[in-house]
């Protein structure tokens, strides 16, 4: 005779959000999310440019979001990401705000750091590339030099300074040259040189100047043209020595697709608080791990997306380097406490539960916001955009 046995499980009253807080904080825009638990979680957006649109954004996800249950993260994802036709940077900055905080929530609740919910940790410490450098031979010789004083391995900078927009090529290029040979000298054989043009050039000249500093052994070169198309930027990749790097604006598991289908780049850079937050990251970095393409996750704005990239770091066999300035350790985000702590150029992976970071309340109100968006565009001497070619 089969003895049958039934065992019924109690299961737990499910956890359910009941606010959303959202903040204009320094230079972002921040949301906080609570649950019925008291437990919280905090993220952030990277659409710098437009986080007025990005909060409008929240507002209407609110009414979808309260009395959910924050753990199913991925399904949240899905629904807000499908709630209506339309894509784009202020739609993904919102849902990665969103996921960001969510995911701190889990931490918490399970009480691990996030990137032991992604799947562990492929390494124990995060390597840094510090935002540095100089606008004169001189002090790019001197910030090169006391970044390695610092421990870092890798300096990030942009040699296009002044009016490049209005410089003769030949100018453009010399100008460039000496300030990222006054690096190398400055930083030596062991110090990675990263190149940001931040979209100021045209393909064609952009080839020009990747072929002049390539003799210096640049770590990558990174968006030297405008972001417009896909097809356009993977077809640089496959025209320059020196490795590309693009990505910091793309949004989406298509995109990063597309262009890595289309023969580029070497290095893919999402950022956290713009590519969909961890969920939507974790992805892209698979779909760039199949082209043998490394990650080097994009941030500049604070420890809150400096966090959530630290996970995600953490947790992806492909990863290189991490974008990182020491505004981070600034007053300027006092009103964010932070567990973990820099060590030279890395920081050890996060080991308190979920995000790591929480906001200070007694400073909310004592930091005000900044925009980022000046609302200038550059212009050339003629009075045309200089970014529309």
């Amino acid at each position: 005779m089969i003895s049958v046995q039934v065992i019924t499980f109690a299961l737990e009253r499910c956890m359910k959000i009941d606010k959303i807080e959202s903040f204009f904080i320094a230079n972002g825009y921040v949301i906080r999310i609570h649950t019925d638990t008291g437990i919280s979680g905090i993220g952030q957006t990277a659409c710098w440019g437009y986080p007025e649109a990005v909060d409008k954004i929240v507002d209407t996800f609110k009414k979808y979001l309260i009395g959910q249950n924050p753990l199913r993260i991925e399904h949240h994802w899905q629904y807000l990401y499908r709630m209506g036709p339309f894509k784009g940077t202020a739609l993904s900055g919102a849902i990665s705000a969103v996921d960001i905080a969510l995911w701190d929530i889990k931490g918490k609740h399970f009480e691990v750091p996030i990137w032991e919910l992604l799947g562990g940790n492929c390494r124990d410490k995060i390597r840094l590339h510090l935002l540095g450098g100089g606008s004169t031979p001189e002090t790019m010789f001197e910030a090169a030099k006391s970044t390695v004083a610092e421990g870092f391995t890798a300096l990030k900078f942009d040699p296009l300074v002044g009016n490049f927009q209005d410089m003769a090529l030949d100018r453009l290029v010399k100008t460039a040259r000496d300030l990222v040979a006054a690096a190398r000298e400055g930083g030596g054989p062991d110090l990675d040189l990263i190149v940001e043009v931040h979209r100021k050039l045209t393909p064609m000249n952009s080839i020009v100047l990747e072929s002049a500093l390539a003799p210096f052994n640049l770590y990558f070169i990174e968006d030297p043209i405008q972001i417009d198309t896909i097809t356009t930027q993977a077809e640089l990749a496959k025209r320059m020595t020196t490795p590309l790097a693009i990505g910091e604006r793309n949004v989406s598991i298509w995109e990063f697709r597309e262009i890595l289908e289309a023969g580029g780049p070497q290095y893919v850079r999402p950022d956290v608080g713009l590519a969909g937050g961890l969920t939507h990251c974790k992805k892209i970095a698979a779909i760039a791990e199949a082209y043998h393409s490394a990650v080097v996750t994009h941030n500049f704005l604070g420890p809150v997306i400096t966090a959530a990239s630290l996970h995600l770091d953490a947790s992806i066999p492909n990863f290189v380097t991490q974008e990182y300035t020491k505004a981070d350790e600034s007053d300027k985000f006092a009103v964010y406490k932070v567990t973990y702590q820099r060590e030279g150029g890395y920081i050890p992976i996060p080991q308190a539960p979920g995000l790591g970071v929480t906001l200070v309340d007694d400073l909310i109100e004592k930091t005000p916001f900044q925009p980022m968006n000046s609302g200038n565009t550059p212009l050339r001497e003629d009075g045309s955009v200089a970014y529309a070619v």
